[in-house]
């Protein structure tokens, strides 16, 4: 139904979310259609398709209004200053009132109860409290209905079976009350199946989330993949795959792995292949439980039959040269049992087992120039506007450079206290490497050179110096000048040299397709130790999974980026014939 009180306008959730056709006719039964959807609709009395209604008829306070036989829900597109709303009785309410008021009403603290028992994992107490709420006639809504689902979803015990059924219950009384479903409800019920050992359920439940109009997850299609996968059911796991593809949600490395086992269970060579192509791409690297997996995989019987004894060398070379080397993506080469052994690469990426040279995988510029207006868009949308466009500005009058240095982080490696001396010596070392003499870009956050050592003599003079020389950038407060040594680095493809890992929330907004190779062929790290600085270069090679031109793989596995310790590879050969 629809409401209009005092420029505001109710309608159930349901109708709005899951049928955007039937909330349209339902705003034309409003005299104020034509103002609806281009400016603030106002009324001056409540009405009900067109009827005037007595305030009498509702119940509640401030800006929601309740039908208590209709149960109207509290979607509310507003005209007016909540500053001037009043409840019911004339009385204004503060914001805090209304949030009190909130968290006070059966529904408020019935949500708190549940977070709580959700954070414990008490899905007895949670169970109970939803039995307590029907019988009270608590009205419950989408987040007390998915705090339940997933708390079924999670536990386990004697009563495993019967919990399962208690969530699927749960899950049909939610569909009854008409309580729109989300993504969450879909995956904790699909989680549901998956604990009942039905990933086929579970793959319908996902399949379902169209006619709602919702768009699956990566964590949807976790129950339906994974179940499968454990049963052995390659083909349903592969649909579940495409499936994936289709609705544009990238496989990560845990699908990956999965869809690889069970591959290589069946003995499905083609799959495999095609899998350790996409792990290439997506993840790089390998976990050890993946690397495992792979090792089993060339170490088997049907392994050793797979490939072909000729190929054709002219079209192995052309797909190199097109993929910009380290893969071929010809299939299976060469024939015969493998040599699978745990081994490391020097300096200059040979293989200590094989002897194999590793190859330095080219960047395509455009990849670069379309990561540079990424990554200025998703600046410009965190940092103050004006501050990163006067940067972006600073930018265009100052450069190019032959490397950005991270003021903030070399400063404090090893160090108790902000070290300009430290970061000097890596300045005046970066300089003297620079093909064009000049110094490198220095970023410091504004309080990094307002207070503290900034303020001694020696270190005020340093700063004028790279000031002076248009070698450094002070970020105003506020700001995030993470933002703005990476955008100047990617910028001007030069150097970044920072010991910062890139793993947070930040770096993550950049995706995992290019973002990791940009950083592997551009991070200079820094090592300081009693005999002085040092910078470790990038390797003149690709960490990444390679696929040589006679057949040989080299699988890298994942380090904690730990300058003293050598990365493990698994190399996989086979004899060669001539």
């Amino acid at each position: 139904m629809l409401l209009c009180r005092r420029s505001t306008i109710f309608v159930p959730s349901f109708i709005a979310k899951t049928s955007p056709n039937l909330f349209s006719y339902f705003t034309k039964k409003t005299h104020a259609l034509s103002l609806f959807k281009n400016s603030p609709i106002r009324c001056n009395h409540s009405y009900l398709f067109g009827k005037p209604i007595k305030d009498s008829n509702f119940i509640g306070a401030h800006d929601l209004f309740v039908n208590k036989k209709a149960k109207f829900c509290n979607l509310a597109i507003s005209g007016t200053s909540r500053r001037n709303e009043k409840a019911v009785g004339g009385n204004v309410m503060s914001l805090r009132e209304k949030k009190k008021a909130r968290r006070e009403a059966p529904e408020g603290v019935l949500k708190f109860k549940l977070d709580t028992c959700s954070k414990r994992g008490d899905v007895v107490e949670g169970l109970r409290l939803y039995d307590e709420a029907r019988k009270n006639g608590v009205e419950l809504n989408q987040h007390h209905y998915n705090v339940l689902l997933y708390l079924c979803s999670q536990n386990g015990g004697e009563n495993v079976s019967d919990l399962r059924k208690q969530g699927f219950e749960i899950f049909q009384q939610m569909i009854i009350d008409k309580v729109p479903p989300n993504e969450a409800t879909f995956t904790n019920a699909a989680r549901l199946a998956s604990a009942m050992e039905d990933p086929e359920m579970a793959f319908d439940l996902v399949k379902q989330m169209k006619g709602f109009g919702i768009l699956p997850k990566l964590r949807s299609y976790g129950p339906p993949l994974f179940g499968f996968c454990k049963k052995g059911m390659a083909d349903k796991a592969y649909e579940v795959d495409a499936h994936m593809i289709e609705y544009g949600v990238v496989a990560e490395e845990p699908e990956l792995s999965a869809l690889l086992k069970v591959s290589a269970d069946v003995n499905n060579a083609d799959k495999v292949y095609e899998l350790l192509h996409r792990l290439r791409t997506s993840v790089r690297q390998a976990t050890e439980s993946t690397v495992g997996i792979i090792e089993d995989w060339f170490k088997s019987k049907h392994a050793a039959k797979t490939g072909k004894e000729n190929w054709d060398v002219r079209k192995v070379k052309e797909g190199v040269a097109r993929g910009g080397g380290g893969w071929h993506g010809q299939g299976w080469l060469g024939c015969g049992q493998w040599r699978v052994v745990r081994t490391q690469m020097d300096k200059e990426g040979v293989c200590g087992s094989c002897g194999e040279r590793l190859a330095c995988i080219d960047i395509d510029p455009r990849e670069t120039e379309d990561f540079a207006i990424s990554l200025s868009k998703l600046a410009l949308g965190r940092e103050v506007k004006a501050d990163f466009i006067r940067f972006q500005d600073w930018l265009q009058r100052h450069g190019p450079f032959d490397a950005v240095v991270d003021g903030a982080n070399l400063s404090l490696i090893n160090q108790q206290t902000f070290s300009f001396s430290q970061l000097n010596s890596v300045v005046h070392r970066l300089h003297d490497m620079s093909p064009s003499k000049k110094l490198p870009l220095v970023i410091l956050h504004k309080s990094r050179v307002t207070g503290g050592p900034a303020q001694s003599p020696y270190n005020k003079k340093l700063l004028e110096r790279w000031k002076n020389s248009g070698a450094l950038y002070v970020t105003p407060a506020g700001s995030n000048d993470d933002w703005y040594w990476l955008y100047a680095a990617v910028c001007y493809k030069c150097l970044l040299v920072t010991n910062d890992e890139m793993r947070d929330h930040l770096f993550q907004l950049l995706g995992t397709s290019f973002f990791p190779r940009w950083k592997e062929k551009h991070q200079v790290r820094l090592s300081v130790s009693r005999s002085g600085i040092a910078l470790q270069m990038p390797p003149p090679y690709s960490i990444v999974i390679q696929e040589s031109e006679n057949g040989s793989w080299h699988v890298p596995t994942t380090t904690n980026d730990d300058l003293e310790t050598p990365r493990q590879w698994l190399c996989a050969t086979r004899p060669i014939k001539s």
